[in-house]
């Protein structure tokens, strides 16, 4: 048991902390650590359970959203979430789409003024270790980004010495992803294809390496949940043995650490046990 150890992930949309944190949210809690998620938006402007995507005319941003939140639940009940809330921002979509600018869009709120929903989860919380994306949002999805605005300005509001990391994935771990693919006859990624990826972290910025293996197949089975999101995903067509290969690793940049702590831990407890 890890009695009084809390994580708290915050990200944008449902199946997001499936893809990027499902290793460490299981792991952890299986530890006896209580895990906390955060859902900034409602996902409205995903794909429809019926493939039916946001361009449609007959595309329904509510029975999405609904839809997802029973996916949301059903995840997280395979990782092991102790808490899940979800803050209700409308999903702004893609870089570039008009409900970006939408009122009650989760980009067009002021981040102070969203980051005031999160403030009272983070003090009943107090968890010790926060993990949000980076600036650039992973890969430039505004409601990552302003995820990322927001949780910095809740840390700072809140007043908590917590250790904040980013999810990551570092540049070196792209080629192993490639030959993966491959292997399994689909085509990467265009970000991925070139031996320079576009998206990804560089190798010496990653704080910690947490060894996930032992919760790859939930993380499979979490992002099976999100289906009408992932049903197409090379991530999963990939077959459970490939994904274990590839995803019994997760990456974080330390961002914010109290502790002072330098190089690489395989633990984003390293120091709180």
């Amino acid at each position: 048991m890890s009695d009084g150890l809390t994580l708290l992930c915050v990200h944008a949309h449902p199946d997001d902390e499936s893809s990027s944190t499902g290793g460490v949210l299981r792991t952890y809690a299986d530890q006896g650590v209580r895990t906390v998620l955060v859902t900034c938006t409602d996902g409205a402007l995903g794909d429809a359970p019926d493939g039916v995507t946001p361009d449609a005319e007959h595309h329904s941003p509510d029975e999405v959203a609904a839809h997802r939140l029973e996916e949301l639940r059903t995840a997280t009940e395979i990782l092991g979430v102790t808490r899940v809330e979800v803050l209700g921002f409308k999903d702004s979509g893609m870089e570039g789409w008009p409900q970006n600018d939408a009122p009650g869009s989760f980009w067009s709120t002021p981040v102070d003024v969203a980051a005031k929903r999160l403030v009272p989860i983070l003090l009943e919380e107090r968890p010790q270790v926060v993990v949000t994306y980076d600036e650039r949002g992973f890969y430039g999805h505004p409601d990552h980004i302003q995820a990322h605005r927001v949780t910095v300005a809740a840390l700072e509001a809140s007043g908590l010495a917590s250790s904040l990391f980013y999810t990551a994935i570092p540049k070196s771990a792209f080629a192993r992803f490639r030959e993966l693919l491959r292997e399994a006859e689909i085509d990467p990624p265009e970000q991925v294809e070139e031996d320079e990826p576009t998206i990804g972290t560089d190798d010496e910025l990653i704080g910690a390496k947490v060894d996930v293996s032992g919760a790859a197949d939930a993380k499979f089975d979490a992002l099976s949940a999100h289906a009408s999101q992932t049903d197409n995903s090379f991530f999963l067509k990939m077959g459970r043995d490939r994904f274990r290969q590839l995803f019994g690793t997760e990456w974080f940049v330390r961002a914010v650490d109290p502790l002072g702590r330098t190089g690489v831990d395989d633990d984003l407890f390293a120091g709180y046990r």
